[in-house]
């Protein structure tokens, strides 16, 4: 599957319909994609989200709406957020491999 195949079979929720139905601003999308914190794909001059950011979205919108935070502070906490999944994932890598030491096979 080439990348264009791939685009086509994303699922795709348009920026009207996601904010209608969630009650969110289009401009708190329109400054969360600015900022680079959420991709939106533009379509026949419709932007629509990918299905697989939606949690993420969701996430930023109850961080800001919740706590007030702005974007530049969305940014801040996406960044360490990320840092921290990282870590994790290595963490777990380095745990793996020194169980293969501490119990060897055979």
């Amino acid at each position: 599957m080439n990348a264009k195949d791939n685009m086509e079979s994303e699922e795709l929720i348009s920026v009207q319909a996601y904010c209608t139905t969630s009650h969110v601003s289009i401009s708190l999308i329109d400054n969360l994609a600015e900022s680079g914190l959420v991709q939106l794909t533009v379509r026949a001059e419709q932007r629509y989200i990918a299905a697989d950011q939606l949690a993420h979205i969701e996430r930023l919108v109850r961080l800001h709406d919740d706590l007030d935070i702005n974007v530049e502070g969305l940014e801040a906490i996406d960044h360490l957020l990320q840092r921290m999944h990282t870590m994790q994932e290595e963490l777990q890598r380095l745990r793996n491999r020194l169980r293969r030491y501490e119990h060897p096979a055979g």
